[in-house]
């Protein structure tokens, strides 16, 4: 029981330790250095960090006019994006007819994905459904749904 609760603490600092700050500072070169742990003699700045990380699709109904037909599938994508590559490669080996627009590349993608309010890729919309992110059983439930 005494060893438990030792651990416990002791998983407890960690996380604390784990934690740190994240500072920035110049050295006498004038390049720029990014740590927990800034040299004495530096001026740091501590940096407010805030982490994009999707924990699972998001799937909502559009509150815009739709931007696809009831039938259409309409992927808004990145050619960097890991899960974007992972939906297309879906729709392909499943026969799903879809239209893709880079949001990098396309006007009409970038124009869409501003009106959507796109905060991260992919963007699938399947009539008035939209899905953000991208998991095979969220996007079979809104595709079955249409």
């Amino acid at each position: 029981m005494r060893l438990k609760v030792i651990l416990c603490i002791l998983a407890i600092l960690l996380a604390f330790e784990s934690a740190a700050d994240i500072y920035t500072w110049k050295d006498a070169q004038g390049r720029t250095h990014f740590g927990d742990r800034p040299p004495a003699q530096s001026a740091p700045k501590a940096l407010d960090l805030q982490i994009n990380t999707i924990s699972r699709p998001e799937i909502q109904r559009l509150d815009i006019n739709a931007l696809s037909s009831r039938q259409q599938v309409v992927i808004y994508s990145t050619t960097w994006c890991g899960a974007c590559r992972k939906a297309k490669s879906y729709f392909k080996q499943k026969s799903i007819p879809y239209k893709e627009y880079d949001v990098e590349k396309s006007a009409k993608g970038r124009r869409d994905y501003a009106r959507l309010k796109g905060k991260g890729v992919p963007i699938i919309l399947v009539g008035k459904q939209r899905m953000n992110g991208f998991s095979i059983s969220g996007f079979e439930s809104i595709y079955q749904s249409r």
